[in-house]
């Protein structure tokens, strides 16, 4: 079985639908999207629509929320006032531009998402989906994190596979731990991001996760991860924050992939 998965598409309609395509050719069981689909682009309601067509199960994002709730505050950490004043502009014309309608669908997205296996060992494979973390939606979890915290994360959610978004930077972990009188391992994936990468690879990117009934926690390579690069027309989506009253900082960003 694969699934796959994708977030922060950041109303990025053209990379959005690179992706799709890609998957659209790859064939997966099953598409979920951990959340974030607008802000910081033109396309807030075209990304939206786009993922109700679909019918693709879909988490709320910080973004997510603070639009469907008509809030001024997107749920950000901004390194500096400049930053934060163009996150300011962002979700003030995010707001502005949103129908009603997807608003409303934004406001009733779900935090959490969960998917329990039934293996044959007799012993469930836990998948957890969460925008920023299982305790936060805005919470970052960069790879950096310390295995003991990051441990102990996904020991209080009963996850054996955490996969999650919101830093716009792919990775994945493999965190060993002591159970039932063997060595087993906790899987952390951070999905990257659609449509605002920050990892100086400016091309879209998405998971697909890869199970059977022979995966488990037990065996880490029978868990496999594919981080899945797409190349979409990033000039187009740069080009379309440049001629709105959006930052053009952020075309910059898509650009440099930062």
């Amino acid at each position: 079985m694969r699934i796959a998965f994708f977030s922060d598409i950041h109303a990025n309609l053209p990379a959005l639908e690179a992706v799709l395509q890609d998957m659209d050719q790859k064939q997966p069981d099953f598409i979920y999207c951990l959340g974030d689909l607008v802000g910081y682009n033109v396309w807030a309601n075209e990304v939206v629509e786009a993922i109700r067509r679909r019918y693709i199960p879909t988490l709320t994002g910080n973004y997510d929320e603070g639009v469907g709730l008509d809030s001024g505050d997107c749920g950000c950490a901004y390194k500096s006032d400049e930053d934060k004043e163009r996150g300011n502009q962002s979700i003030a014309y995010t707001n502005s531009i949103i129908t009603e309608e997807n608003r409303r669908y934004l406001r009733l997205l779900p935090r959490h998402m969960r998917l329990d296996f039934e293996q044959q060992n007799g012993k469930p494979l836990r998948v957890l989906m969460v925008h920023g973390s299982p305790r936060k939606i805005n919470e970052y979890l960069f790879e950096d994190r310390p295995e003991k915290s990051l441990q102990r994360l996904l020991e209080e959610a009963q996850a054996d596979v955490l996969l999650f978004g919101h830093t716009h930077k792919p990775y994945h972990r493999q965190l060993p731990y002591e159970a039932y009188g063997e060595t087993r391992y906790r899987h952390a994936i951070n999905l990257g991001s659609v449509g605002k990468p920050k990892d100086s690879d400016t091309r879209a990117c998405y998971v697909l996760l890869t199970l059977d009934e022979q995966s488990s926690a037990s065996h880490p390579s029978s868990i496999q991860v594919e981080f899945v690069r797409v190349a979409y027309d990033v000039e187009k989506a740069a080009k379309a924050i440049e001629e709105s009253p959006l930052p053009n900082e952020f075309a910059d960003m898509l650009r440099k992939a930062y």
